[in-house]
Formats: structure tokens, sequence, C-alpha cells
């Protein structure tokens, strides 16, 4: 007769009561034990945001009339540290409309005292069954955030957000400082998606010049313009049935965003120098650290386009943030690099990695990748020690490049300024750098830069600089 495995009790769901009455928590707290929960009882607002952080927990049940911070004042505050965690709130008769207001606010739902014990039970029940779903997809395959190393509890909401957003075909909008990890957070969102088996194209819209850009988003027929000596699919085109990352979108001149919102309207592209569109079938993810709201202001950004881009929008914290990531992604980044520099590095030496986690970090998850890179390609010892972390911290912008990259990355910058200062006249540009034009166009050939996209007449172009290969 086979045996069955013996199924595993879930673990119980950590409550956090809020009651300023005394005999009320005390009632609730054994209630909701008895029912098998670990409860945290606290008497006020204050106290109650004090446990939030010390650990969360999975369902918030609350009295609306509280000393100081009202239970409507907590609801917003717990809103806005965890947005997928369910709040309920007991409220007497007075308090009804301010319940009943809650309710359209996001507060899961309300119970009026005196309540009734069975009715709180299943409330909880389905508050925190409809909770789970999401973390325990999140959890159930990882390899679609296997690159985002994190614990913190800012990103486990945020990632539970991004998992139920990747089922669907919405526009998302991705918010953060430079550096905190937005391209990180698409590719996730396009691995949990339908799409993960179709391509995901990424393009930063800031760091290609605008003549080049129509080009590279839309493509381009032969003949459309100088140097066009053959077609050219565009980033569209590359991701149909995928998912187009648009990096810095608020960057985009103002020009291109009136194509791009034709093409988001029609789902078709046309190509510069066609007579005809291609249909198209990608999904729009968008991502920029600028205020778009101020841009919209000053016209800068159109509203139109805000609104069809900003379906949903999700907000990455900055590394200060999420500051118990800190030491979990030092160690990440010094096992990779260490392999990288060929280093037997053990980690971090106490004083180090208390340096680590109370640095300012602004330039995010970007910033201590640097200094990781630092200290490890300068460490002689298994432990990095304090003084390598302090120099490094010292410089956060400084990449760490070897001598044939950065010789690489001045000559193409060197070239590109020569271009554009010569209006791409490449007889001109050899002479100011003092090269014969034979071996100036090898130079140009092996940057893979044509001197006729920077002919102020050029018009739409094709890719000059592929910044992606950097």
């Amino acid at each position: 007769m086979p045996s069955s495995a013996p199924t595993r009790a879930a673990p119980p769901a950590r409550i956090l009561v809020v009651d300023d009455d005394a005999d009320m928590l005390r009632l609730l707290s054994l209630r909701l034990k008895a029912a098998g929960h670990d409860v945290v009882a606290v008497g006020s607002a204050e106290a109650a945001l004090a446990q939030l952080d010390i650990a969360r927990p999975q369902l918030v049940l609350s009295d609306v009339r509280l000393p100081g911070r009202d239970g409507l004042a907590l609801f917003d505050e717990v809103r806005a540290r965890h947005p997928s965690l369910p709040v309920i709130l007991l409220t007497a008769h007075g308090t009804i409309p301010d319940a009943v207001e809650a309710t359209s606010r996001g507060v899961f739902t309300y119970l009026t005292k005196p309540y009734d014990g069975k009715e709180l039970l299943e409330k909880i029940a389905q508050a925190l069954a409809l909770s789970a779903p999401a973390v325990a997809q999140t959890h159930a395959d990882e390899d679609w955030r296997a690159e985002i190393v994190s614990r913190s509890h800012r990103m486990t909401d945020l990632l539970s957000e991004a998992y139920m957003v990747a089922q669907s075909d919405a526009s998302v909008l991705l918010r953060g400082d430079s550096g905190s990890g937005k391209e990180l957070l698409a590719r996730a969102i396009h691995r949990a998606s339908p799409r993960a088996a179709r391509p995901f194209v990424a393009v930063n819209c800031g760091a290609i010049p605008e003549a080049l850009l129509e080009s590279e988003l839309f493509g381009h027929v032969k003949g459309a313009f100088t140097d066009a000596v053959s077609n050219h699919k565009g980033l569209f085109q590359a991701a149909d049935g995928g998912t187009l990352l648009l990096d810095e979108i608020g960057d985009m001149p103002p020009a291109l965003q009136v194509k791009l919102l034709r093409v988001l309207q029609e789902r078709a592209v046309r190509p510069v120098g066609a007579s005809q569109a291609t249909p198209i079938d990608v999904r729009i993810i968008s991502a920029t650290h600028r205020d778009l709201e101020a841009a919209m202001a000053s016209a800068q950004f159109r509203e139109d386009l805000y609104y069809r881009l900003n379906v949903v929008s999700l907000v990455l914290p900055t590394l200060a943030e999420r500051r118990e990531d800190i030491a979990l992604l030092a160690n990440h980044f010094l096992d990779r690099l260490s392999r990288k520099y060929d280093k037997r590095l053990s980690g971090f030496a106490p004083e180090a990695l208390k340096a680590l986690t109370t640095a300012a970090w602004p330039g995010n998850v970007r910033q201590l990748y640097n200094v990781v890179e630092q200290v490890c390609a300068l460490s002689t010892t298994p432990l990095v020690p304090l003084t390598l972390v302090q120099r490094a911290l010292r410089t956060p912008s400084t990449q760490v490049l070897s001598f044939a990259e950065a010789r690489q990355r001045f000559e193409r910058e060197y070239l590109v300024g020569l271009l554009k200062m010569t209006d791409g006249n490449v007889a001109d540009a050899a002479r100011l750098a003092q090269r014969n034009r034979t071996e100036f166009y090898r130079l140009l050939q092996k940057h893979a830069l044509t001197p006729g996209q920077f002919k102020q007449d050029a018009g739409d172009a094709d890719d000059v600089v592929d910044e992606r290969h950097e």
C-alpha cells in the first residue's frame, strides 16, 4: 500500500493588532491565537509603525479610533510602505462613514463593534488568502527574478506587484533613481510574462543621438537617406511578440514622442522611407529617473503619451531605503567579481561590511557594484579590509575599466566629437587628429562610425554608435 508523504502545515500568519482599549486588545489577541495565528498586539499607531520596521506581518487589524494618529492615518502609512499588505479596520457606529471611505482607498474591509467573532475570522481568512497567491507564485519559481538579489520587505512588495502586472499586457512605467535597477526589474517582468519565450529588447532613449533614434526604433528602408544601403529593422520589429524597454523615456525628444504615440495607438510601425506600416505586437515597459509630471508641466513631455505609458506605475526604492539588502548584494557581487579577477575572496571584514551598510549610496546598486569591483580588483587578502572600502567610497563614481576598455571608450568619444565638430567632413577631422585619411577611415570602421550621419542635412539615420555594445 503506497504511503503518502505527510503534508506540512502552513506556518501561522503573523497579524499585527492595534487597539488602545486594553481589554479589547487582549480579547482580540486570545481569539486570534486560538485560531492559530501569531499575534503582535500594540496600543497605538506609532507602536504599530515601529513593529512594521521590525518585522512585516501578513495582515494589520486596527481600530479606527486611536490616540494621536488614528487608524485611517495608520492605513495610509501602511499602504505607502507595503502596498500589498491587507488592512482590516474595526469601527464604532460613529466612524462607519470614515471606514466606508477607507475601503474605496484600499482597506480590505471594516467590521463594526461589537464584532462577530466568526465573521472576524472569516474576513481575516479571506484577506490572507487573497494576499497569498502573488507571494506563493513568486516563490514557486524564482527563475523570473533570479537577477534581483533582495530580502527586504520593500522589494518583496514590489516584486509581488511586478509578478501580478507581468501576467497582463498592460504598459508599465518604472520609476526610480539612476542605478536602482529599473532594467533588471523590466527583464524580470518579461521573464514572468506569457511573452517570456519571445525577445526582450532594451534601448536607452537618452544615449542615442536624436538624428539616429527614429531609425533605431522604427527602422528604415534602403535609400531612405544617405548611407542607407540596405533595409534595417528597428527595435520595435526586433521585439515583435516580446517586450520593448524604453529606458530613460523622459529624455526622448518631443518630435519622436509624437511618432511613438502613433505607433502605440495604431500598433503598427512605419520604417523611415517606407510607404506602408508593419503591424507589431509588443509589450511596452518604460523607465525614467525624471519627474515626468514636471516635464509635462513644462511642455517637455506629452500628456497623452504619458497616460498611454503609465497604465501601471512601479517605483523602485533607493538602496538607502533597502539597507537590509546591502550586505547581501555586496557579498553577491564579491562572489561574482572574485571569479572575474581570479581572486580567492571569502568576504568583507566586519568593519568593512559595516561601512558599506551605513554609506549614503547616492548612486544606488550600480554604485555598490562599482565599489565592490574596485575593492575586489585591489584586495590582496581573503577578507576585504575597511581601508579598501573607505578608499572606494571616496570615489563612488569610478568605474573600474581595463586599460584596453578605457582606451576604446576614449577613442570612440574622441572620434564622435571630431565628426560632430567638422559636420562629418573626414578630411577636416583627420587633419585635426593629425592622422592621414586612410588611417582615420580605419579608426572610424573600427568603431562603426559613418561620417555621413554627422552631416547636418543627413536627416533620419541608421545606427552609427551602437550604445548597447558598450
